[in-house]
């Protein structure tokens, strides 16, 4: 009929954590009750795409040799905005129109002028991540001929980095 609170203790049983609720004391028989459980449960980044609860109701007065246990399956689904950030230096390259760029030559001013692109992943959360890829396409050519002369590419952070098959090709 009406709701109250129930009183759980979480203690370890076997090397599993188990949550013990005590329902009522004593309890009519034919009784019915229904009982919404919130569990928060921390680390769950390894646990993969699931996590399982064994459910159990147990009497006190009358001990029953099966004890049937119940297999509850809950999906886990982490949720973690990730927001890309990038910026070009500098901000605007303009090439003169008679500009040529010197083919078989090793120095980086005769491929065109520097520009750095840096681009920075923050996770906003709530949830961490791990196992991130991000690919990031850059139009290198253009027609046949070299838009961009891609000559390194560099990570921060403990990330790792699958470098372009065209990356300094001229070995500049």
């Amino acid at each position: 009929q009406g709701q109250e609170k129930l009183s759980c203790n979480p203690k370890k049983e076997n090397g599993t954590h188990v949550v013990l609720c005590e329902l009522g004391n004593p309890m009519k028989a034919g009784a019915q009750i229904t009982v919404d459980m919130e569990l928060s449960v921390s680390g769950l980044e390894d646990m993969g795409d699931a996590i399982t609860f064994q459910l159990q109701l147990r009497s006190k007065n009358s001990p029953s040799p099966t004890n049937a246990s119940v297999t509850v399956t809950v999906p886990v689904e982490a949720q973690a905005e990730m927001e890309l950030r990038g910026n070009s230096l500098p901000d605007t390259t303009v090439l003169p129109t008679s500009w040529q760029g010197v083919e078989g030559s090793r120095r980086l001013e005769d491929h065109g002028i520097k520009v750095e692109h840096v681009y920075e992943l923050h996770n906003k959360g709530p949830s961490t991540v791990s196992g991130v890829t991000l690919r990031l396409a850059v139009p290198h050519r253009l027609g046949g001929h070299i838009l961009l002369y891609l000559l390194e590419l560099g990570t921060d952070g403990g990330m790792n980095c699958t470098h372009h098959p065209d990356l300094n090709p001229a070995q500049v």
